[in-house]
């Protein structure tokens, strides 16, 4: 059969149109500047559909060699930046058809046997979350690593703990580590769980109804690698419920980043001097040459709410829309992608910024003994010696205002002040008293006991040198 031409002008969906697409709806309602990313799964997604249809019966061995090489040719031209992007032919899936059609003539026409744009952007969009949380898996890794890299050195160090930004009680430094080692696994988790959602094949749910032809979806999930395959052909063309997920699971990402890039800016202020930033991943002042400010935390922290928009825009996208596509669907992509783009970068940026961060060891210290830190641990000394939860909170508290009063620590009060509140202390109540004492204090699971943090230290340890990431 002789090849038919194809005319540039010409859309696939055009025979009934007995008028020319406006300029300006061309402009309006392409989406090729954004969705040309998906190129690589726009790809393979049609491999695998060709392969299937040549199982099946309905392309010949020969046809299905010519598309599937044919398509390779065509990822190559584009990763060498040869291939020719045209508004008028609106998406990446046109894009690839054409030029597939160009290539080999008639043959590339069978492609689309069996599917519509709407399952195939559906399973392309799959097939990129799925490629992009395993990275974003990879990346959050790295950074825990980073934290738990850290512990070693910084075991002997002394970090007060906040609550309402106000000191509350000490905590070992890698204490601290760990404890965004413990956010960023469930972010892990979150995303292996989406992982399991986008990983359900969309491809041959065609328009809405399925197709009469033939196809086998198995197939064509077993050569994508997808666990599933979507039962109800009607809801997978709309459903968008795992960009969504996503999402959302990259929104608490960022939310996680910014807290830790908040603490992380208030630390490194004249007034905390806890931490010194690398000055490659600080900026100066136009006007004041003395200033080191911490940008990057500043951007990590303000990007989240571009990430929480990004969010919002999917949300209210999808809000109303009758079953089964529409074309506002169109506009779930560039959220999704400006959302990983962002996290990406910034989970990047942070590890290294962990790695290479030190610790005023010399400010930490001189300034360990302010705030009272050793008085809920007092506290529960007094308790143990048989006084009541909120009597000896009382009396505790009655102690660190005539300490207050007097400008010293807790320890620096002499015996007959405790013994005022508690006449049965005596001379051991020193043992308990101090920063140092009251970390040895700790004994529960999941403190900041020394040798509890040791056992997570050691844990950590053996979490992340695993070969095989959790999916």
């Amino acid at each position: 059969m002789t090849a038919q031409k194809s005319n540039p002008g010409q859309k696939a969906w055009g025979g009934v149109f007995n008028q020319a697409t406006d300029p300006r709806m061309e402009d309006f309602t392409e989406s090729i500047r954004f969705d040309k990313r998906l190129y690589r799964q726009d790809i393979a997604g049609s491999q695998a559909h060709a392969r299937m249809l040549a199982k099946v019966g309905i392309l010949t061995s020969d046809e299905c060699r010519q598309i599937v090489d044919g398509l390779q040719a065509i990822q190559e031209e584009i990763e060498s930046g040869n291939f020719p992007w045209r508004k008028e032919l609106e998406d990446i899936h046109m894009h690839i058809e054409r030029a597939l059609i160009e290539r080999i003539g008639d043959t590339g026409r069978k492609l689309h046997t069996g599917r519509s744009r709407n399952d195939q952007v559906s399973t392309d969009f799959r097939l990129w979350i799925r490629d992009a949380i395993d990275e974003l898996d990879g990346l959050l890794k790295r950074l825990q690593q980073a934290f738990v890299e850290r512990c070693d050195a910084d075991f002997d160090c002394i970090l007060p703990g906040y609550t309402h930004t106000q000191r509350a009680q000490p905590v070992l430094a890698p204490h601290y580590w760990l404890a965004y080692c413990e956010k960023y696994e469930r972010d892990r988790q979150r995303l292996a769980d989406c992982r399991k959602r986008v990983n359900t094949l969309s491809l041959g749910a065609a328009a809405l109804a399925g197709t009469s032809i033939p196809i086998d979806r198995f197939e064509t999930a077993r050569l994508l690698g997808f666990e599933a395959v979507a039962a109800n052909s009607l809801d997978v063309s709309s459903d968008r419920d795992f960009a969504l997920e996503f999402t959302f699971a990259l929104a608490l990402i960022a939310e996680h980043l910014s807290t830790w890039a908040e603490e992380w800016i208030l630390w490194s202020t004249v007034e905390f001097r806890f931490i010194r930033l690398p000055q490659r991943f600080c900026t100066g002042s136009s006007i004041m040459p003395q200033k080191v400010n911490p940008d990057l935390l500043e951007l990590i922290r303000g990007k989240t709410g571009r990430v929480i928009g990004d969010l919002q825009t999917l949300l209210v996208l999808v809000k109303g829309l009758p079953l089964a596509y529409n074309r506002d669907l169109q506009e779930d992509k560039e959220p999704v992608f400006d959302a990983f783009d962002t996290v990406r970068a910034s989970l990047d940026l942070a590890a290294d910024m962990v790695r290479e961060m030190e610790l005023d060891r010399e400010s930490i210290a001189s300034k360990l003994d302010r705030g009272y830190l050793d008085a809920t641990t007092f506290m529960e000394f007094l308790i143990q010696r048989g006084i009541p939860q909120r009597t000896a909170h009382g009396m505790v508290g009655r102690l660190v205002r005539r300490a207050m009063d007097a400008g010293i620590r807790l320890a620096d009060l002499p015996l007959g002040d405790f013994q005022a509140e508690c006449p049965e202390l005596d001379a051991s109540v020193y043992d308990i008293l101090g920063v140092e004492k009251a970390i040895s204090a700790f004994c529960s699971y999941g403190s900041t006991a020394s040798a509890e943090v040791r056992k997570q230290i050691d844990y950590w340890k053996t979490r992340l040198s695993e070969l095989i990431i959790d999916n």
